[in-house]
């Protein structure tokens, strides 16, 4: 294989294991400066340069985005996935979860459980948003933080709201989450690698600090993950988009809580407190996919006119409910059934003898029309532009804004 590592820190200890470990398995490996690309559209075929010259061919890109670079760094990432080169951290995955609020909006419609979390940018909204938390103490998030930066414990409302205020004033934009005091200062960072957890550590705060990331001083140890945090751990990565990943768990009284999904974890921890090759393990899963490059599903299968993608909800009431796929009538509509979702599990590509269920959601291709029969009437748009109407706009005595 011949691997490409994107990262701007050559000399960094989880770069230089990650190039260590490909050589070691005798794979070609070279460390590419992300900034020195070059995205060429002016082609028929999409490409790149790097450092002004044609890019040779890779099997295969690590990406190791900084924060600092995140937009044109999955620029590149979303070029080397236009030229079918795998990458088991797509630009779609690396967005996701470098934006704190998107990742949580993402996780929290599959049953992914989270310290309650509020998001408002009115001023008068904020003493509000905090009663919806549970109240004071909360941690306050910057969107884009990164080892503990911007991460703030404020123990009273008041004192939330000041905070809020000053950051609102330079145009940050925060979070306003629950602080789960049962967690005492520690998390658990699962090191996600394709379907399994690798290697998995237990990060403890020093002192006062609630924080417990390293960088913050934080001490780490090795942990035996229970099969719970193990099973929210892989699924968090891949409803995130990302087959190499660190998820950060809370230990709640309840179970894990999820924290955060981070695109480009550092190998250095993880290794010292486990004593796992864990960069070997990464550098194996992409030798192994190499072959099956990110697809856009929906890109690709929407070309043909008159055909796409949707998902298609088992209603109570549904007459489809108790029969198989294959006596359900959407294969004689022209509609293929890709995966069946039932509750936190998937399916993918079922049997016809499958029997549907109240509740269960199918991911099809097919015909629009025949589709669009089968989706609730809120969702279907007109299929031609209407006149303008005679009055365009309806007086009022009042303007109300909101």
């Amino acid at each position: 294989m011949k691997l490409a590592i994107l990262s701007r820190s050559l000399r960094s200890y989880s770069t230089q294991r990650l190039r260590t470990a490909a050589l070691n398995r005798g794979h070609q490996v070279k460390v590419l400066d992300t900034l020195r690309f070059g995205i060429d559209l002016t082609g028929d075929v999409p490409d790149l340069s790097f450092r002004g010259r044609p890019l040779s061919v890779y099997d295969a890109v690590l990406p190791r985005i900084g924060a600092s670079v995140t937009y044109f760094g999955t620029a590149v990432v979303r070029q080397f996935e236009q030229m079918d080169v795998y990458t088991p951290n797509t630009a779609n995955g690396i967005m996701n979860s470098r934006d704190k609020l998107r990742a949580t909006q993402i996780l929290s419609r599959h049953e992914i459980e989270m310290p309650a979390t509020s998001f408002v940018r009115n001023r008068d909204d904020v003493r509000n948003a905090i009663a919806m938390v549970g109240g004071a103490p909360v941690v306050i998030k910057l969107l884009e933080g990164t080892q503990g930066i911007g991460v703030i414990l404020a123990p009273t409302a008041k004192v939330a709201e000041a905070i809020i205020e000053t950051l609102h004033g330079t145009n940050q934009q925060v979070l306003i989450q629950r602080f789960v005091k049962e967690s005492k200062g520690k998390d658990i960072r699962a090191l996600v690698v394709g379907d399994r957890v690798v290697a998995a550590m237990r990060r403890r705060a020093q002192g006062e600090e609630f924080r417990s990331n390293v960088h913050r001083g934080g001490t780490v140890e090795n942990v035996d993950l229970d099969p719970a945090y193990a099973e929210v751990a892989v699924r968090a990565a891949h409803i995130m988009g990302l087959r190499v990943a660190g998820v950060d768990m809370l230990e709640g009284n309840d179970g894990p809580l999820m924290m955060e999904v981070n695109s480009s974890p550092g190998l250095q921890g993880i290794e010292a407190a486990t004593k796992l090759d864990v960069a070997g393990a990464i550098v194996d899963y992409i030798a192994d996919q190499a072959g099956f490059p990110d697809i856009d599903v929906r890109q690709r299968l929407a070309v043909s006119t008159g055909y796409g993608v949707a998902e298609i909800a088992i209603m109570p009431g549904s007459d489809m409910v108790g029969k198989t796929l294959g006596g359900s009538g959407l294969r004689e509509k022209d509609i293929q059934v890709l995966t069946l979702h039932r509750g936190t599990r998937v399916v993918p590509n079922p049997y016809p003898s499958k029997v549907l269920e109240d509740g269960d959601r199918l991911l099809c291709f097919g015909r629009h029309e025949s589709m669009r029969s089968l989706i609730p009437a809120r969702s279907r748009r007109p299929k031609r532009v209407r006149k303008l109407p005679r009055q365009p706009i309806q007086e009022s005595g009042e303007v109300t804004l909101g």
